[in-house]
């Protein structure tokens, strides 16, 4: 009888462990930067810059702008950078190609003293509207990312009110760009939105802008770091696992100054009265990878920001998230080194 009790508990068990989920797993480590379309044509090929650091992978982003309570979203005008227009991002890719690295193609919405995740409309017409202008930019990102076979596509970023609201559009967009694009797709949550996306299921990655704050300390050790990601890391766990996708960091990063693994959004503020901290900015990186690199349910991600040939920046290059010519260069070189 007792034999017979133990037989059943150990059964019970087994069934206990295959019903939970499993984290997915990551088929490579996207090792990637997030390229800073360029003002104008390059002079010289911009892809040796990033091959020093050994990415795989690069980001592009070309802008969309949208005022607060209305609801267009103006793009490709000639009074945008090269780089942010059809032609720019066509080129890119194909240098980016040519060199065996491979694309994401994420365009993204700048709203000027405001930002998309609170963008909300009162009526439906309104919302309608801006469906429609919204749908026209992305349609035509998605078109040049699957002419020219760029790898992955992001349908868009940090809409946190308008990701819940219109379920109904960003799956319709998603059904739409799937009919004529066959690489893969995300979509970039805020950091403090993830959960509540609705359609994560009709994606390949669970995207996220990670820029999760962990200490105000002014240069956090590496040690201390790794610590304060711990229950972070346990949440995107558990959500991959829900999921049953990968999670990928469409951006990370941090700003060569004190404090920077704080909150970014505040501290991008008062940068000009920061000083420059170049080995806080290697801890963070240094951490975020010793934590996150060996889980299987981690794809990786696009470090924010690389400026090529020296292109895009306007001021404070030596505070801004770029590790070039930094401490960080190295950090960043030996991590995406590991699987060359």
């Amino acid at each position: 009888m007792n034999k017979l009790l133990v037989l059943i508990g150990l059964v019970s068990l087994s069934l206990i462990s295959c019903a939970q989920p499993s984290s997915p797993m990551a088929s490579f480590k996207v090792d990637g930067l997030t390229m800073v379309a360029p003002p104008r044509p390059f002079d010289s090929d911009p892809m040796l810059e990033i091959e020093e650091v050994n990415a795989g992978w690069i980001a592009l982003v070309p802008f969309g702008f949208s005022r607060s309570g209305e609801t267009g979203v103006r793009f490709g005008s000639d009074r945008q950078w090269w780089g942010e227009r059809v032609e720019g991002v066509e080129e890119c890719i194909k240098k980016a190609h040519k060199a065996g690295v491979k694309v994401m193609v994420k365009p993204q919405v700048y709203m000027h003293n405001d930002w998309v995740g609170d963008m909300e409309f009162d009526t439906e017409k309104e919302w309608k509207e801006w469906e429609n202008n919204y749908r026209e930019y992305i349609i035509t990102f998605a078109k040049v990312a699957a002419d020219q076979s760029a790898e992955m596509f992001c349908i868009g970023t940090e809409y946190k009110l308008a990701a819940q609201r219109r379920e109904a559009f960003w799956r319709s967009l998603i059904k739409e760009i799937r009919t004529f694009y066959k690489g893969e797709l995300t979509y970039s949550s805020n950091w403090d939105g993830y959960e509540s996306i609705p359609f994560w299921d009709d994606l390949d990655y669970i995207g996220l802008s990670a820029y999760f704050p962990l200490t105000d300390d002014k240069t956090p050790s590496v040690a201390d770091l790794i610590d304060k990601w711990q229950e972070t890391k346990s949440i995107l766990n558990k959500l991959s696992r829900r999921e049953g996708k990968p999670i990928l960091f469409t951006e990370y990063g941090y700003m060569s100054i004190d404090k920077c693994a704080w909150k970014a959004w505040e501290i991008e503020k008062e940068r000009h009265k920061l000083p420059v901290n170049e080995q806080a900015q290697a801890n963070a990186l240094e951490a975020l990878y010793t934590v996150f690199w060996k889980e299987s349910w981690w794809a990786g991600g696009f470090m924010w920001k690389w400026f090529p040939n020296g292109m895009g920046h306007e001021g404070y290059f030596d505070k801004d998230y770029t590790p070039q010519g930094k401490i960080a260069t190295k950090t960043v070189a030996k991590w995406y080194g590991l699987d060359d």
